[in-house]
């Protein structure tokens, strides 16, 4: 089959379609936001696409420069999709691309004008194609294959149109995109399938890379407090636990909250979860650099500190207490105060395992419970190998 204009127009249309079918089925099950823009950018390709063959097959149905302008806003569609995918926020004046261009179909039809359009055309295409590269810049330094393929391939196509652009202005090239005639036409057609294709696949890589990084972060999350689950902290405590030695000693802090059962039982279970999602933030907030946080289940939470001393376990504890008693009383009325137990241990080598840490701290919690609550147990001790 050769590649004429027709047939290269009929793949476009195939891929294009294709390709915002599959997106639209994404977005219905994932409801992100760029898929929606990505697969209407998709679709309005095809509809171009659509339109151009119909006129030259004699079917008039619209001037050869809406189906153009369609071109424009599919990709200012793709800019708005980056943004979405990127968290981006675009200025205002973006949004007068599309309108821009179908101000410009206001203009006669004849020979310099028809030039005059293919600049601006194919300027306004590569204006928000570069642009979109360009928000994807930070997302090139990550793991995502997809969203470096998509960088470099809006990159490439959008250098594309500022060089038709160009050659437009270069005296003697004059076209006349009327006709389907004259290698820059073919070539363009060509390069718009390539560029579709690969596109789509790169933006359905990075999605797919997007919702599995998402699938991840939520398996090694607390649900409620957003902080790490157990199995998370198996997987990232040793690595932390490695590093105690005796100039360097490594901590563990086993927190769990006295009377909690009152608020349960007086206040509801809704009220206990608020009261836990606060102790989270709390404790994101004293949070030293490169310690870790867990939920272990029900009112404990564990802190694992590297570099740790006496002096600043005991002044992270006490600060802990004294927050959490406020918000407590403030916040909820018991026979008796809701405060905060701590059994914290102290090592100076590098403890056999997570497991066996936990327990000596459990030990020292309720250490810490029977001696009347509201307080903090220290031990330190070495674990030799």
């Amino acid at each position: 089959m050769a590649l004429d204009p027709p047939t290269i127009l009929i793949l476009t249309i195939a891929l294009a379609a294709s390709a915002a079918l599959y997106m639209a089925v994404e977005w219905r099950t994932v409801r992100e936001p760029s898929l929606l823009c990505w697969s209407a950018g998709f679709a309005t390709i095809a509809v171009g696409s659509t339109l151009s063959l119909l006129r030259m097959n004699g079917l008039l149905l619209v001037g050869i420069w809406f189906a153009n302008g369609l071109l424009v806003l599919a990709h200012w569609l793709f800019l708005l999709g980056v943004a979405r995918f990127t968290q981006a926020r675009l200025s205002r004046s973006w949004f007068l691309v599309p309108a821009a261009w179908f101000a410009l179909l206001l203009l006669p039809g004849d020979q310099p004008w028809s030039k005059l359009m293919l600049v601006v055309n194919s300027l306004l295409v590569a204006l928000p194609t570069l642009w979109a590269s360009y928000l994807l810049r930070p997302h090139g330094r990550s793991l995502s294959v997809g969203a470096v393929q998509l960088r470099y391939v809006l990159l490439t196509h959008g250098i594309f149109y500022v060089a038709k652009a160009l050659s437009v202005v270069i005296p003697g090239t004059l076209i006349d995109l009327a006709a389907f005639g004259g290698e820059i036409i073919r070539i363009s057609l060509v390069e718009g399938v390539m560029a579709i294709m690969l596109i789509a696949l790169s933006m359905t890589g990075s999605e797919r890379y997007r919702r599995e990084q998402r699938i991840a972060r939520l398996a090694a999350r607390d649900p409620l407090t957003g902080l790490y689950n157990r199995r998370a902290l198996d997987l990232r405590a040793p690595r932390l636990l490695a590093k105690a030695t005796p100039e360097q000693p490594g901590a563990l802090l086993l927190i769990d909250i006295d009377n909690f059962k009152l608020v349960n039982d007086l206040y509801g279970h809704t009220a206990g979860d608020r009261l836990l999602v606060a102790l989270g933030e709390m404790i994101r907030a004293v949070l030293p650099q490169g310690a870790l946080v867990a939920r272990l289940g029900g009112d404990e939470f564990v802190i694992l500190l590297s570099d740790a001393s006496s002096e600043r376990i005991m002044a992270l504890g006490s600060t802990l207490r004294e927050r959490f008693q406020r918000e407590a009383t403030q916040s909820f009325v018991t026979p008796e105060p809701v405060t905060l137990s701590i059994g914290a241990n102290l090592f100076d080598q590098p403890p056999a395992s997570l497991a066996a840490l936990i327990e000596q701290g459990d030990t020292l919690l309720y250490e810490s419970k029977r001696g009347g609550r509201n307080s903090i147990r220290l031990v330190a001790r070495s674990h030799a190998r």
